[in-house]
């Protein structure tokens, strides 16, 4: 029998992790994080990461990044640093790990996370390249701009320039190393080894607009650029900073008086709703997700229900 795994899938700010919290309260569950850049120390405000209520115990410490929120164990926060790159097949070996710690325990593994490739590439049984990384190529790419780097991919592998985010810097660099070992970026095969019930939230543009909004506003009270300031003090370098995307790419240009604060806050907002779309988009390839609607109030019960029967 296949072992059975939650999965709450979403864009941005669409409340995924209240609804995974929720969840695991309900049905003896603990969450597995499917979040690119929450996976690294110090990236707090501004990736919306969980704050942690109490130190577990003793006997659920790991390496696999564990802590209490709301009593519910959380794996694959605050794992690495921010100044070492992490690739996807890192981030899997870790949640297999975890994976196998939540269910020799007897409890429900609730994956919830936005990173739509991370989500995939641990979930489904995907063959990745084994391609080590090359620190001179990778140092040499970083000084290239995103249009240098997409229009090199769509030279050197059209058919993957098709498919990947264009708009993500790391990922562009990524493939670009593997086609400098193997030629070319190896095409994934997949299938499924576990029994998921995917659950996404899928709202409306309006409210997303809005939430979205909100939330950067609250976030810059919250810190949010004290937060980098820290980062770089700690020698997270400003060129790094803007690899990690969103927030941070951002608040660096910001800080190095490329924007203004005006300017960083619009260009910001903008950034992450772009990016809440591009987060859909590769989503909705998934047929086995069920969607629903955060604004509505039945959702929490829907999603339940769901749950419920899932799980006898």
């Amino acid at each position: 029998m296949k072992q059975k795994i939650i999965a709450i899938v979403g864009p941005t700010a669409s409340g995924k992790s209240s609804l995974a919290v929720m969840l695991a309260k309900k049905y003896n569950g603990e969450i597995i994080s499917a979040d690119s850049r929450q996976i690294y120390k110090g990236l707090d405000i501004g990736t919306g990461k969980i704050l942690r209520d109490t130190e577990p115990t003793k006997n659920l410490k790991s390496k696999t990044g564990i802590f209490l929120h709301s009593t519910v164990p959380h794996y694959l926060i605050d794992i690495w640093n921010p100044k070492k790159f992490v690739s996807v097949s890192e981030y899997k070996e870790k949640a297999e790990h975890a994976l196998a710690d939540i269910v020799s325990r007897e409890k429900v593994p609730v994956v919830c996370g936005g990173t739509g490739f991370y989500v995939d590439t641990f979930l489904f049984d995907r063959t990745l390249p084994l391609v080590g990384a090359n620190p001179k190529l990778r140092t040499k790419l970083e000084n290239l701009s995103m249009k240098s780097l997409a229009q090199k991919l769509q030279t050197l592998d059209p058919k993957r320039a098709q498919t990947i985010d264009l708009k993500n810097r790391v990922r562009l660099i990524r493939a670009l190393e593997i086609i400098d070992a193997l030629g070319i970026v190896p095409p994934l095969t997949q299938s499924l080894p576990y029994d998921v019930l995917f659950i996404g939230l899928k709202p409306k543009e309006a409210w997303l607009k809005q939430k979205i909004s909100m939330r950067l506003m609250e976030r810059m009270k919250e810190g949010m650029v004290v937060e980098a300031k820290k980062l770089h003090s700690k020698g997270v370098s400003f060129s790094r900073m803007e690899s990690l995307g969103l927030e941070y790419k951002y608040l660096a240009l910001f800080l190095q008086k490329k924007l203004t604060k005006t300017d960083m806050l619009r260009d910001l907002e903008s950034a992450i709703w772009q990016y809440s779309k591009r987060q859909m988009t590769w989503f909705q390839k998934n047929k086995k997700i069920i969607w629903l609607d955060p604004a509505l109030k039945s959702t929490e019960a829907k999603a339940s229900k769901l749950v419920k029967y899932f799980l006898t």
